[in-house]
């Protein structure tokens, strides 16, 4: 027998998986990320911790299983995205911990920068460009702005801030990278990253496929510090045997939301997932052809393969498992779990809405002086309708995206595959089926990330042939069909939560 390593550092968890040849997880293991909170906005997490963990969790994992190391023939790595962290070329000593894609230390530089003269001369600019060349990459550049989840403003703020930094940035002895590259770095020395992870940095252009010039000299950020961009499968180096009692190949290592595309089957133009998590991802394979928005869908790659090159459009909403875990922690609730049941036993919210807005309202919104709240809490209100409009919440955010999808791409939609914990939720994925019109489709496994790193390294390393053949490996859970009548009403309650979400904005 032949196994697969599969391992997945998200925002709040680090999980590894060993996999047989029907993709079927034999053992696993997984870990909570202690994430840090230094100053208010400041989310950061310490890099010996993370080291600490991803190396228990393979430990753990192979020894509870008895699988013997060498059975395993390629391993695969998913991580967050845009969390980074810069470290000394000589001593391996990081400079900072990792500054993660919810920290919010550069929100004022964000704004001082987007509504500087500078940048409106670079969407003027641009705007004349399209006008002239109708090319979508001017197209996107006439409405660029700098975004708090991407690594650009945060580069700046360490330059700026930390001692030392700039120095050996500039003698060529400091490197940069994410979660991804700082991993294979300590894995096997090399300094890479690949297309999918670079491109959600904020640095990257998805449209030349190069570490963007103009942003690195507009901010002035240097060039020597960044890894060399990479294909998504290849050969990145070999695990060392003191890790896992043998030396095993890496084949894979790519962004989550591009991972779990991957495995969700997501192999053709149009097809669309959502994953569910800390936050809600929104992620459509577009093909060969960068998705220029002008709402704030952005252009990612998805993966590229020799030849083969996947770009995303993708929308996002930062707040959704996290809302469950504070409800939680105040007492609302006990067991995440018994949120759908608690939903269901009542008809609807009682005229009570929420705003999920902990990191402010992204696209299609872009408001990050918005605040979280409930509306219309009245004497009748009872727990099970605060819980209900806290679930619809979730899913009218997605239903903001999904519209803003239909209207910048002209693509026909059938069906929507789900993955990530919060899909685990039935109430929601229903809501989700009757509120878009679409068939929701729940794998058994929700750990798509997993899945598709799996796959790709598996391809790669020709344990699997084609991709028919692992699509064929996916077990479907179950599919959500959409219910006409909830439709009507899910509608009116949609207008009124987006009357609830006008008062919100603006607040900070």
């Amino acid at each position: 027998m032949k196994y697969i390593a599969a391992l997945d550092v998200g925002t709040t968890t680090v999980r590894f998986h060993i996999l047989d040849e029907k993709a079927v997880t034999v053992a696993s293991s997984a870990e909570k990320i202690k994430l840090i909170y230094p100053e208010p906005g400041f989310v950061e997490i310490d890099p010996d911790h993370l080291w600490e963990i991803i190396v228990k969790v393979i430990k753990d994992t192979l020894k509870n299983s008895e699988i013997d190391p060498k059975s395993i023939v390629c391993f695969g790595i998913s991580s967050q995205r845009a969390s980074f962290i810069t470290w000394d070329l000589k001593t391996g000593r990081h400079y900072h911990r990792f500054i993660t894609w919810k920290d919010q230390r550069a929100a004022s530089l964000v704004d001082e920068w987007n509504q500087s003269m500078t940048m409106a001369g670079l969407r003027t600019a641009s705007r004349i460009l399209y006008t002239l060349t109708k090319s979508k990459r001017f197209m996107a550049g006439s409405v660029f702005k700098f975004m708090n989840m991407q690594v650009t403003l945060k580069l700046v703020w360490v330059l700026q801030n930390i001692p030392g930094f700039r120095e050996a940035a500039s003698n060529g002895e400091a490197a940069f990278g994410g979660i991804d590259c700082w991993l294979l770095y300590k894995l096997t020395g090399k300094h890479v990253m690949d297309v999918s992870c670079a491109s959600a940095t904020g640095i990257f252009d998805p449209f030349t496929m190069e570490w963007a010039n103009w942003v690195l000299n507009i901010l002035k950020l240097p060039r020597n510090i960044l890894p060399e961009v990479v294909d998504t499968v290849g050969n990145f180096g070999t695990i060392p045997e003191s890790v896992f009692g043998a030396e095993i190949p890496i084949y894979c290592s790519m962004a989550d939301q591009a991972a779990s595309l991957f495995g969700s089957g997501c192999f053709k133009t149009s097809d669309l997932k959502v994953t569910m998590g800390t936050g809600t991802f929104v992620n459509v394979n577009m093909g060969a052809e960068a998705h220029a928005s002008v709402a704030g869908l952005y252009p990612v790659v998805g993966w590229r393969i020799g030849k083969e090159l996947i770009y995303v459009a993708e929308g996002s909403s930062s707040d959704t498992g996290i809302l469950i875990e504070w409800a939680k922690s105040i007492g609302i609730v006990s067991d995440a779990m018994e949120t759908a049941g608690m939903a269901n036993s009542v008809n609807d919210t009682d005229g009570v809405y929420f705003v999920p807005a902990f990191s402010g309202l992204q696209a299609p919104i872009n408001d990050y002086t918005a605040a979280t709240g409930f509306l219309g809490v009245k004497p009748t209100t009872k727990k099970e309708h605060i819980i209900r409009s806290l679930l619809e919440s979730l899913v009218f955010r997605i239903q903001l995206l999904y519209e803003c999808l239909c209207k910048e791409t002209s693509f026909t939609y059938q069906k929507i595959k789900v993955d990530g914990g919060v899909s685990k939720n039935d109430f929601i994925m229903q809501s989700l089926a009757d509120l878009t019109g679409l068939e929701v489709e729940r794998p058994v496994s929700v750990e798509m990330s997993i899945l598709g790193v799996a796959f790709l390294a598996g391809l790669q390393c020709g344990l699997w042939k084609s991709r028919e053949e692992v699509s064929m490996l996916r077990q479907v859970d179950r599919i959500f069909k959409p219910n006409k009548e909830s439709q009507s009403s899910y509608q009116h309650a949609f207008s009124q939560w987006k009357r609830a979400m006008e008062r919100f904005k603006n607040w900070y």
